[in-house]
């Protein structure tokens, strides 16, 4: 009896698929990493010398103080917090982002404010930022302050 010899049937894969869904995994996380930078502004930050690499929060707010002491919230531009309408902004951007977050059984807003400001900002126009924090309906109780890294020799 002969024996019959088997054809090998070559399997092959198509990679288009795969590698289409790589490319929009790419553009995707491009987008993702920018949109977490949109609320940043260019700001000369104080030197500090124990400053460390900022961690990212999730649901972190964040305002933009610039040495003239108008202020950007979400790259929208307001005068200084001396204008009433600037800090009436201010306040009810707080106070919409502290309702969408917990709080903890004292009222306080459990997501964290970083302010961001320049290095020639007086301290008063933080101050102003801060003292908003303390306000019935937003008690915020974690702020950060921005700093940078003095330049390892």
């Amino acid at each position: 009896m002969a024996k019959k010899s088997r054809q090998a049937t070559e399997v092959t894969m198509d990679m288009t698929p795969m590698i289409d869904v790589v490319f929009l995994m790419i553009i995707f996380f491009m987008i993702v990493s920018d949109m977490t930078q949109q609320d940043l502004a260019e700001i000369k930050l104080p030197l500090a010398e124990q400053a460390v690499d900022d961690k990212t929060e999730e649901g972190r707010m964040i305002v933009n103080i610039f040495k003239t002491g108008e202020i950007e919230i979400k790259k929208q531009p307001y005068p200084t917090l001396d204008d009433s309408q600037a800090a009436t902004a201010l306040r009810s951007y707080l106070a919409a982002e502290v309702s969408k977050g917990k709080k903890d059984a004292q009222g306080l807003s459990e997501r964290a404010l970083l302010i961001r400001a320049d290095k020639e900002t007086k301290f008063k126009e933080v101050q102003k930022v801060m003292r908003i924090c303390g306000e019935n309906g937003i008690l915020i109780y974690k702020v950060q302050l921005a700093a940078a890294q003095n330049e390892q020799k």
